[in-house]
């Protein structure tokens, strides 16, 4: 059931939308930094990148999907080589629990094939609202926000949302999903979250050398000089 949210205020839905559009703009080839050819792919790599970059999580799949390449295999993986493949990502005992927990779910009710709907992808083990809405945006063009550290933090720094539901994710998601028509979720989280790895970092954002600085009420947080700020700005998340 979703979380009832206030119509927003008309000034706020035009400042959210108007730095949209500049982000499309700005970023316009924002998009998945996961590799996947398959939705299962995705999903399996969107687990992996908890806790670390889509880079690392991007330069080990290729062997892992070699080894594994669907469900079925990867539900029958000795949990050994699975546990060394994905090692380089970091929690990788209990990452490895949840893939041959998913995959073994897949198989046993889904018929080895991921599912298209938010209510079936929560039933996986170690699937959340974040996972499953990365999965549908992706892989099945079902719109969807996805509420990862990046999109949060400038959420706040954009004060799009009440500062009391900022400690929870799914408020979050849909309170802005209120400011934003549903067609716009998918691209609108791949913008804001390009936004946050490359300019609005969390420590020291390039607010000198932000295209959406004259709508942002966090302008000052970091450095405002254009030429600092610029220095600050990466072409890519971090490694």
């Amino acid at each position: 059931m979703p979380t009832p949210v206030t119509r927003p205020d008309t000034a706020l839905v035009r400042r959210a939308r108007k730095i949209n559009r500049v982000l499309a703009e700005t970023y316009p080839e924002a998009g998945c930094e996961l590799d996947f050819r398959t939705p299962f792919e995705l999903l399996v790599a969107t687990v992996l990148s908890a806790q670390t970059t889509d880079r690392r999580v991007n330069a080990i799949t290729p062997a892992l999907f070699a080894a594994f390449p669907d469900a079925v295999a990867m539900a029958a993986a000795p949990r050994a080589e699975l546990e060394e493949i994905i090692r380089p990502t970091g929690f990788f005992r209990a990452k490895t629990t949840s893939l041959l927990g998913l995959s073994a779910v897949l198989v046993e009710r889904f018929d080895g094939e991921v599912p298209g709907r938010l209510a079936d992808l929560v039933t996986l083990p170690g699937v959340g609202r974040k996972t499953a809405n990365v999965v549908l945006g992706n892989a099945f063009d079902v719109p969807g926000i996805t509420v990862d550290t990046h999109f949060a933090r400038l959420v706040r720094r954009f004060a799009w949302v009440p500062e009391d539901i900022l400690g929870d994710p799914v408020k979050v998601e849909h309170a802005v999903g209120a400011l934003f028509p549903r067609s716009d979720w998918t691209m609108l989280s791949h913008r804001l979250i390009w936004h946050g790895r490359r300019r609005c970092h969390a420590k020291k954002p390039a607010c000198g050398a932000c295209p959406v600085a004259h709508w942002c009420p966090a302008f000052g947080t970091g450095p405002i000089d254009p030429v600092e700020a610029a220095a600050l700005v990466t072409t890519q998340g971090p490694a």
